[in-house]
């Protein structure tokens, strides 16, 4: 019996860890996030995303038609009680080249932020400064974050309810001084799919207590409607995503985007106007992206 349970959670994990490669591969392909020659600075901060992040890059550099190289990064902020060993330690047992940046940006954050404000807006803006310097200092010409799927779909409600735009993170751009490319590999994964995997790897999670002890982010709130979604519609969540691949301009409201005024741009979709909105179905099933005949541009995943 204890046999035969450890080779079905064996075959599990197998298929999960084939879904995750097909995801990350194809996003690589679709977005040409690495190319040939290139040097990814992986950002490492010590959660379940950018670990899988890692391996999962790591595994298809062995198998990818393309050379490049990996070097991960992870910025240490001060925070107290961070165990500052736990990343040197495994990332010495990978065997990869790594670097450990150490910027007290959390005694800065705490002397700026009033309290009981969210600190993740200050954090943010010079975590980004130093991970950008010391990408010019490595050499690295792409710098991969580990936002997944549900990232990006939060990134847009929050948008939508609080910014008023219709915005969210893109799988790959290039950083406002133009010196910059970052990618997300995980762009198409989902963050169950992450969590599994973590869990079966058994990464040395290192919890964030600067932003991610902050339980009344608006960011949790909207995860929290995902989620329940989720389990209350299936499909629904893979829907959203694919609405972010198929803008189509003409049909929502902004004059920047399309010339309402004179309308000399093309309709794509035609005249619907009197048409009532078309609600299609769809079936979700993890099985058809798991035939181990699966090929994405980027690796092949049998």
């Amino acid at each position: 019996m204890a046999t035969s349970v450890q080779a079905k959670e064996k075959y599990n994990f197998n298929k999960l860890q084939k879904r995750l490669r097909r995801d990350v591969g194809k996003a690589i392909a679709d977005f040409n996030m690495i190319e040939h020659g290139d040097r990814v600075m992986v950002c490492l901060s010590g959660g379940k995303d950018s670990y899988a992040m890692l391996d999962i890059l790591m595994s298809l550099q062995r198998s990818a038609p393309i050379q490049f190289e990996l070097i991960a990064v992870n910025l240490d902020q001060k925070q107290p009680g961070f165990p500052a060993q736990v990343l040197p330690n495994y990332l010495e047992e990978l065997g990869i080249e790594y670097k450990i940046v150490t910027e007290d940006t959390y005694s800065i954050v705490m002397d700026k932020i009033p309290e009981g404000k969210t600190t993740c807006s200050l954090c943010s803006r010079l975590r980004r400064g130093i991970l950008y310097r010391t990408a010019k200092e490595l050499g690295a010409t792409k710098i991969a974050l580990g936002h997944h799927r549900d990232d990006i779909l939060e990134t847009m409600f929050l948008n939508m309810f609080h910014g008023g735009k219709l915005k969210s993170m893109p799988p790959k751009l290039k950083s406002d001084n133009k010196e910059h490319v970052v990618i997300r590999p995980l762009a198409y994964a989902k963050e169950k799919d992450i969590q599994r995997f973590a869990d079966a790897k058994q990464f040395p999670i290192i919890p964030c207590n600067l932003c991610g002890s902050q339980e009344n982010l608006q960011r949790q709130n909207i995860k929290e409607m995902l989620n329940s979604w989720d389990k209350q519609f299936p499909g629904r969540i893979e829907s959203m995503f694919k609405a972010l691949q198929n803008v189509v301009p003409s049909h929502l409201a902004d004059n920047e985007l399309y010339d309402f005024k004179t309308l000399s741009q093309e309709v794509d979709e035609g005249d619907i106007a009197f048409d009532a909105p078309e609600i299609p179905s769809f079936v979700i099933d993890d099985d058809v992206i798991d035939d181990d005949s699966t090929v994405t541009q980027f690796v092949e995943l049998s």
